[in-house]
């Protein structure tokens, strides 16, 4: 891998882990388009989402501390945990394809234009939230879907606020990141990593992750998904397009 390439998967994935697009449906893109074999770069994929976990630790840690959240965090990341263990190879198998991504795209592009106004907001974030919160973790194991969108989105709908939704569901996917990034590290080799694309790759999407988590939650205290919902529309008929010629 070139220093260029480590440059611009970092920066990628440090963007997209954050903005409601789905990290994963971008890379997916880059593997058509590009024929990028990401799926290979086991090392390499660990310490891009180790960029980012630093970067949600580093932002948030004043919420991180709170033993308030703990428990909540806990009972959280449970759905995304038994549907990571049991499914995530069969998960991978069915969806991790350009049309699938281009498809899902579209409908979470959909559901971003719901209008908040439907919705009572303003309410504390309650047990049935953080439930509710987990389970739209553990599907968006599903390449496309968007972890950070589908989290915030159920947190708003349920009424929560934009900005208390970005919160726990950032929080949730320290945990997220931490745990898979533990199990995928435990099974690489020092003969795996390559030093100067992982160190390049892990500054970048660090850098972009810093970058990406402090605009959006600035952006949500006044604005909703629906423009996000637009480029999902847009990017997911593109994929579609791509996929078929």
């Amino acid at each position: 891998m070139t220093f260029f390439e480590a440059l611009f998967l970092g920066i990628l994935q440090g963007i997209t882990e954050f903005l409601p697009i789905s990290s994963s449906g971008h890379l997916v893109l880059m593997e058509t388009v590009f024929g990028l074999e990401v799926a290979e770069l086991k090392s390499f994929d660990v310490v891009l989402h180790l960029g980012t976990l630093l970067a949600i630790l580093l932002y948030f840690w004043r919420d991180l501390i709170q033993p308030k959240y703990w428990p909540w965090l806990v009972l959280g990341s449970v759905p995304a945990v038994i549907v990571g263990v049991l499914f995530e190879d069969l998960i991978d198998a069915t969806f991790r394809n350009a049309i699938s991504v281009g498809i899902l795209m579209i409908v979470m592009g959909l559901l971003f234009q719901l209008p908040e106004r439907c919705f009572k907001q303003n309410k504390k974030l309650k047990w049935p939230h953080v439930i509710a919160i987990g389970l739209a973790q553990a599907a968006a194991i599903i390449p496309g879907v968007s972890r950070s969108g589908a989290t915030i989105l159920t947190g708003t709908l349920l009424g929560l606020t934009r900005e208390e939704a970005a919160r726990f569901s950032f929080m949730l996917v320290a945990i997220a990141i931490a745990g898979a990034g533990f199990l995928t590290a435990f099974d690489l080799t020092p003969a795996e990593i390559d030093l100067m694309p992982t160190v390049v790759g892990f500054f970048a999407s660090f850098g972009a992750g810093l970058l990406s988590v402090t605009w959006l939650m600035h952006y949500l205290r006044r604005h909703s998904f629906r423009a996000f919902g637009v480029y999902r529309l847009f990017l997911g008929a593109l994929i579609l397009i791509i996929a078929a010629f």
